[in-house]
């Protein structure tokens, strides 16, 4: 028994997450419920796991804090890895993500949440409970600008969860504890970093909802998480989280850069075998502004019943779209398009001098088999600065 064959197991079964505890049988929750698989596993076996999969060089933080976050990719799945310490030894909660690239169209979600990322700036919310598939919605929406805009993107996760190859956009991911100290410094960075999109994983701390604001105000789109029910209770959420003398400023500020909120929830349909999005949309109309700006956030729920106009949409307006739907994305039937030199977007980031001018100018040939304004092939790899200068001594 490996860590390795538990996760492929785990995928075989469909199952989202995977749960090891000592001297507990592995748990795998499936369509949202917990069943059991195999037998139990040893204090000892897991400890190896967890060196193993922490290594040497971050053991002794994981001893200090007695929890670490981590993604890797392992049997080809791509997972985020909770490993912590309870009272029976060291455990391991571990989040199957998507086998396939998030889009909008694989998610199942609605085709006008493209509308949201045309914004050049403004502060998109995705909220829900946890487990919802809220960071699977941002990745797609990432995936949405960087298949049609040329922008550069910044992503600050912890761990990262979806790796992105730049097609049309310029992609960084920073991953904070490996490439960031924290969520604040990063947030600090990338206002010097030029970028136009920010992506924060999510937001905790009152810092990093202030830092997130103002980044929102100052040109850039911003996109993050937050945990609540419904989007009126995640305005109020991001309010309530600082000191009451100036939450009224906070609020203001919000009403100001706010975009949309998209409430989502994961729902089982039986008829498709897979869980779906239901989702809650409020977008932030000049009402929707006035009342987060009064506090007024229980008058929120009335504009969502009366602003389809504004493209906004309830659970039940949503869940009556989503019974009339005809076409559905289902992981491992549907076929994947076939990618081809012809079929990928090209990437729309010319040089200011083509190869051809510039080889002249210098009087260098052109390099053989050099395409001018070529597509960008960027393979996300996963490490760190450290492992670089591993390699370089």
């Amino acid at each position: 028994m490996d860590l390795a064959s538990l996760i492929a197991l785990a995928h075989e079964q469909g199952a989202s997450d995977l749960h090891l505890e000592a001297g507990l049988s592995p748990a795998l929750r499936i369509r949202g419920a917990l069943r059991s698989a195999g037998q139990p596993v040893p204090a000892q076996t897991l400890l190896g796991f967890a060196r193993e999969i922490i290594g040497d060089a971050q053991w002794p933080g994981f001893l200090e804090r007695r929890s670490a976050d981590l993604s890797r990719t392992i049997q080809g799945v791509r997972c985020r890895i909770n490993v912590l310490q309870s009272s029976r030894g060291v455990g391991f909660a571990i989040r199957l993500l998507a086998s396939f690239q998030a889009t909008l169209e694989k998610l199942n979600l609605h085709p006008d949440l493209r509308k949201l990322v045309s914004n050049q700036h403004g502060l998109i919310l995705v909220s829900g409970p946890t487990g919802s598939g809220k960071s699977s919605t941002l990745a797609a929406l990432i995936q949405e600008i960087n298949l049609n805009e040329t922008r550069h993107i910044v992503t600050i996760e912890s761990p990262i969860e979806y790796t992105f190859r730049p097609r049309k956009a310029y992609i960084r991911q920073r991953e904070v504890g490996r490439d960031t100290p924290s969520f604040e410094q990063a947030l600090l960075d990338a206002l010097r970093e030029d970028p136009d999109v920010l992506m924060v994983g999510e937001m905790r701390e009152p810092e990093t909802m202030r830092l997130t604001l103002n980044a929102s105000e100052t040109g850039h789109l911003v996109l993050a998480t937050v945990h609540s029910s419904n989007c009126a209770e995640a305005v109020n959420r991001v309010a309530a989280a600082f000191p009451a003398e100036i939450q009224s400023a906070v609020c203001a500020q919000l009403a100001d850069c706010l975009l949309a909120v998209v409430s989502q929830r994961l729902h089982f349909r039986p008829e498709l075998n897979i869980r779906v999005p239901e989702c809650e949309i409020l977008v932030a109309t000049h009402a929707v502004k006035n009342f987060i700006r009064n506090r007024d956030f229980f008058k929120i729920i009335s504009s969502l019943e009366t602003g389809a106009e504004h493209g906004m949409w309830t659970f039940r307006r949503y869940n009556a779209w989503l019974d009339s739907r005809k076409q559905w994305y289902i992981p491992g039937e549907t076929p994947e398009p076939v990618e081809s030199e012809s079929s990928e977007p090209a990437a729309t980031l010319p040089p200011l001098i083509s190869s051809a001018k510039s080889s002249a100018k210098s009087g260098r040939p052109a390099e053989k088999g050099a395409k001018p304004g070529g597509r960008i092939e960027i393979e996300p790899v996963e490490g760190g600065l450290e492992d670089i200068l591993k390699k370089l001594e």
